[in-house]
């Protein structure tokens, strides 16, 4: 996905089953933003700062969109555990991920293995791809905050 692309329709599943589309988002800017893994400490604190900021961001025009590959029972979970008011997408199937292009071989304490690479995607009105953060701009514990740069 690159910066002017149009987003697919259909965005998955979230923690209760219902289908999020990118036409619920029709004249709202969103954030979509993609994290490893629920409960652990850098997705903790990500998740966290956004909750932190929740408020502030819909003050600014910004909805919020977690999306994992983890399963609707981890999320859950995750959001009773840390009260995130913001929905999860369950991409259990890779689709969304792989869509995005955020999905390959990553390499940690020597291992290699496949997992999602922390970027978030500001969504404008009209379902268009408006800005990237990319992974290694991301600062999981100010990323309200960053996210609130870009949209003021």
């Amino acid at each position: 996905m690159e910066i002017g692309d149009k987003i697919p329709e259909i965005l998955g599943r979230d923690a209760n089953g219902k289908e999020i589309k990118a036409s619920d988002y029709l004249g709202k800017k969103f954030a979509l933003y993609f994290y490893p893994k629920d409960n652990t400490p850098g997705c903790t604190s990500q998740a966290c700062s956004l909750k932190d900021g929740y408020s502030d961001l819909q003050s600014a025009g910004l909805e919020v969109i977690g999306v994992s590959v983890d399963d609707e029972k981890s999320h859950q979970k995750f959001i009773t555990k840390y009260e995130l008011p913001f929905p999860l997408i369950a991409d259990t199937d890779k689709k969304l991920v792989e869509a995005f292009g955020v999905w390959g071989e990553k390499k940690m304490y020597g291992r290699t293995y496949f997992g999602t690479y922390r970027t978030t995607f500001i969504i404008d009105e009209e379902g268009k791809v408006e800005h990237i953060i990319t992974p290694k701009s991301i600062k999981v514990k100010e990323h309200a905050a960053q996210l609130l740069k870009l949209v003021k």
